[in-house]
């Protein structure tokens, strides 16, 4: 998930920042924006993150004047350390009001909420579903991939392909014959390829093959940890955050 966080405090945007990732850490922080100048430049420079947390008074006004100018689709979590303008907060996309000084508590639950509510917008609107449908058929998913060893060209089809995990700074990936390869790329790039049918992105290290997942365990504070058919060098663990969305990809919703 993509967020972008508005916030002049720069000690406040970065306790914000580290409490997410904190939270889940497959949440990236795309920018840390200071003023409604700054603000505006950015949304017509990039596109719109998945989430946004803003503060409400700025070094330079009011955060609403982005909001008035720019058309943002992504919802938006106010923190503030005034209470006067909730009213008007709820004009923009805002899902949640959040008063300062806020804890960690009160930021995941609030992500909780945002996470409920696009599960049911989704359900909610089955055309969309259809064209997320029609999307895919379009799109040819890779089904192999060529690993180097050696001398050697492999080439794996995407099925036979257990997970792919960061290994360091390299991606690694392992075979359900328990084989392990290196792949000249990223999980981010590799993520784009493969069919999200039949992979899943549990975290910022790993990729997992649905047929690889032989059972999951409850961990702390709500999460989740996957055992798969293959040994990894580390737990796969799925965040409170992402359980729900996990369990229901699991059962093929």
């Amino acid at each position: 998930m993509q967020v972008l966080i508005i916030e002049d405090e720069k000690k406040a945007a970065r306790n914000l920042a580290d409490m997410l990732t904190a939270i889940d850490n497959t949440i990236q922080v795309v920018a840390m924006i200071e003023s409604v100048e700054q603000g505006l430049r950015w949304f017509k420079e990039h596109a719109s993150p998945d989430l946004i947390f803003s503060d409400i008074q700025l070094s330079d006004g009011l955060s609403f004047l982005i909001y008035e100018e720019i058309r943002v689709e992504a919802p938006i979590i106010f923190c503030t350390a005034y209470d006067e303008y909730l009213l008007q907060a709820f004009n923009t996309t805002a899902v949640s009001y959040l008063l300062k000084p806020v804890n960690k508590e009160q930021v995941e639950a609030a992500l909780e909420k945002v996470g409920h509510m696009q599960r049911l917008f989704q359900k909610n609107a089955p055309e969309r579903t259809m064209e997320k449908l029609l999307a895919h058929l379009d799109f040819h998913y890779k089904t192999a991939l060529l690993v180097n060893q050696g001398d050697k060209i492999i080439p794996l089809k995407m099925a036979d392909i257990a997970c792919f995990y960061l290994d360091g700074h390299a991606l690694a990936l392992i075979t359900f014959r328990h084989q392990k390869y290196y792949y000249a790329s990223s999980l981010d790039e590799i993520q784009k390829l493969i069919s999200p049918a039949l992979f899943y992105r549990a975290n910022r290290q790993f990729i997992v093959n649905r047929n690889a997942v032989v059972g999951i365990e409850r961990y702390f504070t709500r999460r989740l940890v996957v055992k798969l058919s293959v040994d990894t060098p580390e737990k796969m663990i799925i965040s409170k955050t992402k359980s729900t969305a996990f369990l229901e990809w699991l059962e093929g919703n």
